[in-house]
């Protein structure tokens, strides 16, 4: 290990330089949880075999990613679906506790901040519509704190009004991120079946909603994106879109704890929470084997199994498939829990045989798990058994949420 630790570079040095760099180019840029600028600073640092300096900079960077503050403000009248998209970025339903109270008449100026139930660092505060303020645009947004939020989202039911687009003007012009969504498109397109039913194609009432709002900013010019939404239904529509944009449009060390607490309503959604938690598990390992080596050898002690099963429930609650999620899930499918249960693994991965220890049964999966890898996962980096073994929990958990996705799907269609 001393040779790690020599003036400039060596062979370790480089085997970790370029396994770092074989990594990293796995994700694509709007997917990594780490800029550009510390990606070079962390491989310029392994270039000159400075190893405690590279052990540092990973361990200061999981840190702040673990960290790091989210503030999303949302804004739009009342009565435009805006406590429930609220409640929707928290995957709370409207009667959960904390939820954002919904068909209530606004009544204040004041706005409220709405915790993620499971990421306390993601705050997404319900502003005020600017119609029912006296305020005019600026000072609008000085009351509310504007430059607490990372973004601002603009809610509308039906047509953006001119309050919303010279609020609109005023944040482009102080350099914020903002993004208009337009609500209730089921209940349009509803209405426009059940009106004119002889007429009616969905894909061309979609396209008539989308140029009508177009319109009303080309007059003030302004060139939004404009996304249609389901309260009801995010999988429909532009709900995926817009988030696959936001998460685009954030900084680097943010994405994570977004990627994370944003609702698993598609298939895309769940491997993009898989690739972000896959970066965390091995920026880990990475961190570890900058300093020491590991062969896979050795037993799997107790304290790495107690390590495992955090981590597994951990994987389990980001996905939905811990017990009170799928609690809740049962009951929104009106099926028993067990029937649930028997269709997905993560809750069996420590059940044991009677003459299994449960050391040996988590080397016979890391065996079935590197067989199906490839070995190795990093061309000169010995990680050590407990990450392998993460990987297979991720790769586990992620499965069992698509299965659930589905049997969500099917069961309600």
């Amino acid at each position: 290990m001393g040779a790690l630790f020599s003036a400039g570079p060596n062979k370790e040095c480089q085997d970790l330089e370029s396994s770092f760099k074989d990594y990293i180019k796995n994700f694509r840029e709007e997917r990594k949880i780490i800029s550009q600028e510390t990606i070079l600073l962390i491989e310029s640092r392994l270039t000159r075999g400075d190893i405690q300096g590279t052990h540092s900079l990973i361990s200061g960077i999981l840190e702040r990613i673990d960290n790091v503050p989210l503030n999303i403000a949302v804004t739009g009248e009342s009565g435009s679906g805006k406590s429930t998209f609220v409640n929707s970025l928290r995957g709370l339903g409207h009667e959960e506790e904390d939820a954002a109270p919904v068909g209530v008449e606004e009544t204040t100026i004041e706005r409220t901040p709405y915790k993620h139930p499971n990421f306390p660092n993601v705050t997404i505060w319900d502003l005020p519509g600017i119609g029912t303020t006296n305020f005019q645009p600026k000072d609008y947004l000085e009351n509310v704190k504007f430059g607490e939020y990372d973004f601002f989202i603009i809610v509308s039911a039906t047509r953006f009004r001119k309050n919303d687009l010279d609020l609109a003007k005023v944040i482009k012009a102080m350099k914020k991120n903002f993004y208009f969504v337009r609500t209730k498109v089921d209940f349009d397109l509803q209405n426009e079946q059940e009106f004119k039913p002889t007429t009616y194609v969905r894909e061309k009432v979609i396209e008539e909603i989308r140029n009508k709002s177009l319109k009303e900013f080309q007059k003030n010019n302004i060139e939004p994106q404009i996304f249609l939404i389901s309260n009801k239904d995010l999988s429909a529509f532009d709900f995926p879109i817009l988030m696959d944009t936001l998460l685009k449009d954030l900084p680097a060390q943010k994405r994570h704890m977004f990627t994370l607490s944003l609702p698993k309503i598609t298939e895309a959604a769940i491997d993009r929470k898989r690739d972000s938690l896959q970066q965390i598990v091995w920026l880990e390992a990475f961190k570890a084997g900058v300093l020491a080596t590991f062969p896979m050898v050795g037993i799997i002690k107790d304290n790495d199994v107690e390590k495992l099963k955090a981590s597994l429930h951990q994987y389990q609650v980001h996905f939905g498939v811990d017990d009170a999620s799928l609690q809740s899930l049962a009951k929104d499918l009106r099926v028993p829990v067990e029937e649930l249960k028997a269709v997905i693994k993560s809750p069996y991965l420590f059940d044991t045989e009677q003459d299994q220890t449960i050391g040996e049964k988590l080397l016979k999966c890391l065996e079935v798990f590197c067989s199906a890898n490839g070995g190795l996962l990093a061309t000169g980096l010995y990680f050590r058994k407990i990450f392998y073994l993460q990987f297979h929990f991720l790769d586990t958990v992620t499965s069992d949420a698509k299965v659930l996705l589905k049997e969500a799907y099917s069961r309600k269609h």
